[in-house]
C-alpha cells in the first residue's frame, strides 16, 4: 500500500484514499462518503486500484525516478492473475509466535491462508459449550494470508474449540460453484508450549503451528464424539456380543486401575525458560483440570497426581480445586512407600 492507494474496508461498507501511515499496522484513509481522515487498521484494508503517477499526491513532488520534462504516464490498473491450479480451495488457520526463541513467553498471531484462484467470505469463532463468539469475519483475497488475531498465553483456553466459516467466490467474472463450508477444530494448546509443533511452509517465513480447514476442495472433518455417540456404540457392542454367545470371551481389563500424572514441570515442557513461577503453576493446574474433567464421570477410578513436595504450593492449589471443583471426589496423601510425601490420590466417585 502506498499513499493516494484507492482502499475498501473489509469490516464495513465504504472505502478511500490512503493519505498517509501513522505506524507500520495504522493507515490514514480519507473516506469517500464525508471527506474524513480516520486511522484504520492496516489488515482491515483492500486495494481496489493503485495510482501510477510519477509525482506523490500527498505532496505534489516527483519521485525520483521520473524525469524532467517526461510526460506523465497515463494512470493503469493491473488485476491480479489467477495461479494455475488455483480453482481447487486450500484454507488453512495459522499460528505463529511473534518471537519463536521464547516460546513460552512470547504472544501468537493467528492466520488465515487462502491458498486459491477465490476470494473467501469468512467467520471466524470460538465456542464455550453452546455458546460462540465471533473473533473476526471479513473477506479474503485470492492467494494470500489475512492477519485475524494476536493472543497470549494465558487466552489459549479460548481457543480450545473453535469453527472456520466459508464462502467462496469470484467477483466480476463466472466460477465454479464451491460449497459452504463449515468446520469445527479442536485446538490442541499444549501444542503452544513445545517447539518441534512448529514447522517450516511456504506460508510464512517463521515456523508456524497449521490446522487445514479445506485441503484439494474437501473440508476438514474432525471426529469429535458426544455421550449419544458413545451410547450408541456401547449399545451397539452389547447387540453384537448377544449375537455371538459361543464367542471367546476377551481377557478382561482391570477395572478401575491406577492412573498417575506426573505434574512436574519438566515432564509437561520442553523448556520452561521464560516462565514465571505463577505462568508454571497455572500450566500445571490446566493439565490437572483437563485430566479430571476427562475422568470426572468415571465412578471409582483412582488417580494419584505426583506434585512433588517443595514448599507445597501446587499440592494446595490442587486440593482447592478438589474442595471446590470437584466435591463429588475423595482425596487423601499417596502411599509414602512408592511417592514419598510428594503425591495426591484421587477417587472419582461420580
Amino acid at each position: 500500500m502506498k499513499i493516494g492507494d484507492k482502499v475498501r474496508f473489509l469490516s464495513e461498507t465504504g472505502g478511500g484514499t490512503i493519505t498517509g501511515f501513522k505506524d507500520k499496522n495504522t493507515v490514514l484513509v480519507e473516506t469517500d462518503e464525508d471527506g474524513f481522515e480516520i486511522p484504520t487498521d492496516i489488515h482491515d484494508l483492500v486495494v481496489v486500484s493503485s495510482d501510477n503517477y510519477q509525482v506523490n499526491p500527498k505532496t505534489n513532488v516527483p519521485h525520483p525516478t521520473a524525469e524532467k520534462g517526461n510526460k506523465e504516464p497515463e494512470k493503469t490498473i493491473t488485476y491480479r492473475q489467477e495461479r494455475k491450479g488455483g480453482d481447487v480451495l486450500n484454507i488453512l488457520l495459522a499460528f505463529v509466535p511473534e518471537d519463536i526463541k521464547t516460546l513460552t513467553a512470547t504472544n501468537f498471531d493467528a492466520y488465515l491462508v487462502n491458498d486459491s484462484n477465490y476470494s473467501i467470505g469468512y467467520t471466524y469463532l470460538s465456542g464455550e459449550g453452546q455458546s460462540w463468539k465471533l473473533r473476526s469475519r471479513g473477506i479474503i483475497e485470492p492467494n494470500t494470508k489475512l492477519f485475524l488475531e494476536d493472543f497470549s498465553l494465558m487466552e489459549l483456553n479460548e481457543l480450545e474449540h473453535v469453527t472456520i466459516q466459508l464462502i467462496a467466490f469470484k467477483d466480476n467474472k463466472g466460477f465454479t460453484l464451491k460449497p459452504v463450508v463449515s468446520v469445527e477444530l479442536r485446538i490442541d494448546t499444549v501444542k503452544f508450549y513445545k517447539l518441534h509443533s512448529f514447522t517450516e511452509s511456504i506460508y510464512f517465513e517463521e515456523p508456524s503451528l497449521i490446522y487445514d480447514i479445506v485441503k484439494d476442495d474437501t473440508p476438514t472433518r474432525q471426529m469429535v464424539l458426544n455421550a449419544n455417540d458413545i451410547k450408541n456404540a456401547l449399545l451397539q457392542k452389547k447387540n453384537n456380543n448377544e449375537e455371538q454367545p459361543n464367542r471367546k470371551p476377551e481377557p478382561k481389563m482391570e477395572k478401575n486401575s491406577i492412573i498417575e500424572i506426573d505434574l512436574h514441570a519438566h515432564e509437561l515442557l520442553d523448556t520452561i525458560a521464560g516462565m514465571s513461577n505463577g505462568d508454571i503453576l497455572n500450566y500445571q493446574l490446566d493439565v490437572f483440570r483437563r485430566k479430571m474433567e476427562e475422568l470426572k464421570n468415571k465412578k471409582g477410578q483412582r488417580v494419584i497426581f505426583i506434585h512433588g513436595k517443595g514448599d507445597g504450593v501446587l499440592r494446595a492449589a490442587i486440593i482447592k480445586e478438589l474442595k471446590y471443583r470437584y466435591k463429588q471426589c475423595s482425596f487423601q496423601d499417596a502411599s509414602f512407600r512408592e511417592y514419598g510425601f510428594g503425591a495426591t490420590m484421587v477417587t472419582i466417585h461420580g
